[in-house]
């Protein structure tokens, strides 16, 4: 019973303590209550939707950079050396020839190069991408994600393939989602290690040339038939890909012999460690 008797003294004891608190606490509360009741409601409604909308734009860029996006998509034509590209950044393995894929390959990973690092490293989301022309449609369903594209040229087959790889660049370059994402592209020159290998300064400028004759073609078609498109280049000037709203780069690469540094290097640049 004593210890009952002392609890419940010690329990007043408290009370009586926080009673300034309490006292204190009442006189603020009505003094906030009649500062409110002096700002005209409309300054208040204004007060609290700023106050919102602030809280909002906050909450919203978090969330962005939480869920900035890791995917990067390869693509180009049929032949090219795309899947092989996959599987050397991968795992270091590299397909004898030509390896054809009718699917997307699609995998989450840390970049071969990449595994014996030790700390957090952050995982690519690599997709390669069919190039028949009746798989390319598939495509579109991974550019709204895609932090960058790898587009890859045969190097050593260009000149015969030049107009066809010319014009799919065209199209992505000038797909909206690209545009307006500002999305990265690098034109990957693969088989570089060929001695009848064009060089990458070659295969840029020609492509510009392919460029800007596809841009003189496809202006004579109505604005009805090219609704989904974005205009490309400088009206007035000879096309080149500094024009663009997005960076396009060129680099050489070897997917059979597992020379993709440069490869490796743009992906680290758009999908961060």
């Amino acid at each position: 019973m004593e210890g009952m008797e002392q609890w419940k003294d010690q329990l007043e004891q408290l009370k009586i303590q926080l009673e300034p608190w309490k006292i204190q606490l009442e006189q603020w509360l009505h003094q906030a209550i009649e500062y409110l009741d002096q700002i005209p409601p409309i300054q208040l409604y204004a007060a609290i939707a700023v106050l919102f909308i602030s809280t909002l734009l906050l909450f919203s860029i978090r969330l962005f950079k939480r869920t900035k996006s890791n995917t990067i998509v390869l693509t180009g034509l049929s032949g090219s050396g795309k899947t092989v590209l996959f599987y050397v950044l991968r795992d270091g393995s590299s397909h004898q020839g030509t390896v054809t894929s009718m699917e997307p390959n699609e995998g989450t990973f840390v970049l071969n190069s990449e595994s014996n690092k030790k700390g957090k490293i952050k995982s690519i989301h690599l997709v390669d991408v069919p190039g028949h022309s009746r798989l390319r449609p598939k495509l579109d369903e991974f550019l709204p994600q895609a932090a960058g594209i790898v587009f890859v040229v045969d190097a050593v087959e260009f000149l015969p393939s030049c107009p066809s790889v010319s014009e799919y660049l065209y199209d992505i370059l000038t797909k909206a989602s690209v545009v307006k994402k500002k999305i990265p592209v690098l034109i990957c020159c693969n088989k570089s290690d060929k001695v009848t290998a064009h060089t990458k300064e070659f295969i840029r400028k020609q492509i510009e040339k392919e460029i800007e004759k596809l841009r003189a073609s496809r202006s004579a078609i109505s604005a009805a038939d090219i609704s989904n498109d974005v205009t490309l280049g400088v009206s007035g000037e000879v096309f080149s890909f500094t024009q663009c709203r997005n960076a396009v780069t060129v680099a050489d690469a070897s997917g059979l012999k597992g020379e993709v540094a440069q490869v490796e290097q743009f992906i680290r640049e758009h999908v961060k460690p």
